[in-house]
């Protein structure tokens, strides 16, 4: 591939069209360089955050085949920068785009712990699994100076209600001393992603994620300090990454994981350019092997947005990767299935003075 075709640290190459947008913004390719545009290879762009103003932070979810009825994300955007992501096409409704402007215009919701508070102590809600960064990953790089996501979980901790969290980074391991305290309730559960064991693979296709190696070093971490935590192989690219689901599962299990899942690679909207435009960068010879083994699990097509099969897909090839799936969970020892968390000791705390100190800084 041509070096130059890529902008390093990131995922995506270019801004595509916003697909609610009617005026478009397209570079001048005959217009003269500025200065700082003069070195080898394109711009390279600064990530920016804005603040996120939103009033409620606990999103409600009636999807049939997503396995929560509550999120929660402390971001909008992910400066990761997953060229999978099938949560890019969302930054659209911001009025961005979901390429570069996806992974370097981060939305930042300062107010979610004290939001947080006040919707868990409402009469209204009912005690539930909160799922943290189901859209992006509330440990994306900024969490370690803004340390929203502690907050969120301190919350947590204070009102006892059990959480699952999904991350890609090792940052995770900060926060373990409340984890642990959500964990003696039954209440806290952590998902490790692990996308493959290739490192240069991983870095091209997940630029600012922690490695495979510091994933599995993640799960053992945790597992060590007795947090539930299991793996998630997601997602899985067919033709590219699927042929790595038992080496990973037993990577993760002899790490400590206790439980894994997995999920088909998902392209909706824009997305399907995006990650074509990927391959066609860095993996040129194996683009047409990929992209017609991605459709064999999608009716002849990139994407199928049919609730009974988007997160698995369809034909002989789906049904192997379900099958190799059920098989390495077996031969790790561990079951697919992921345990109940409890909400038996939920609590409202009546005024400030009641609360307890948890000693969690």
């Amino acid at each position: 591939m041509n070096p130059n075709q890529s902008i390093a640290g990131r995922g995506a190459a270019s801004n595509p069209a916003n697909r609610f947008e009617r005026l478009q913004v397209e570079p001048d390719p005959d217009a003269e360089p500025f200065p700082d545009e003069l070195e080898e290879g394109p711009p390279r762009p600064k990530t920016v955050f804005y603040r996120d103003l939103s009033q409620t932070i606990l999103n409600k979810n009636d999807s049939p085949d997503i396995p929560f009825d509550v999120s929660l994300n402390p971001y909008r955007g992910c400066e990761h920068g997953c060229i999978y992501c099938y949560a890019r096409p969302t930054h659209e409704y911001l009025g961005f785009s979901s390429g570069l402007d996806f992974e370097t215009k981060i939305m930042v919701k300062e107010d979610a712990p004290d939001l947080l508070r006040k919707e868990l102590s409402s009469a209204r809600w009912k005690p539930q699994v909160v799922a943290m960064a189901r859209v992006t990953d509330c440990y994306q790089p900024i969490e370690r100076k803004l340390r929203i996501t502690r907050r969120c979980l301190e919350v947590f901790a204070e009102f006892r209600n059990p959480v699952g969290i999904v991350t890609k980074n090792a940052l995770v391991t900060r926060d373990i001393d409340v984890l642990q305290e959500l964990s003696r309730f039954n209440a806290s559960a952590v998902y490790v992603s692990v996308t493959t064991l290739d490192a240069e693979l991983a870095r091209r296709m997940e630029p600012r994620t922690a490695s495979p190696r510091q994933r599995l070093e993640t799960i053992r971490t945790l597992a060590s300090a007795g947090i539930r935590v299991g793996v998630m192989v997601a997602p899985v690219v067919p033709g590219l990454t699927d042929h790595e689901i038992m080496p990973i599962l037993k990577a993760a299990t002899d790490a400590g994981a206790k439980s894994a899942g997995y999920v088909m690679l998902r392209l909706p909207h824009g997305l399907k350019e995006l990650f074509e435009d990927w391959l066609k960068r860095w993996y040129p010879d194996s683009r047409d092997k990929v992209l017609n083994r991605i459709k064999a699990v999608r009716d002849g097509e990139l994407y199928r947005a049919d609730f009974k099969t988007r997160m698995s897909g369809t034909g002989i090839f789906a049904d192997q990767v379900r099958q190799q799936f059920r098989a390495a969970c077996r031969k790790a020892g561990i079951d697919g299935e992921r345990a109940p968390l409890s909400v038996d000791s939920f609590r409202v705390l009546a005024k400030a003075g009641d609360q307890m100190d948890l000693g969690l800084g």
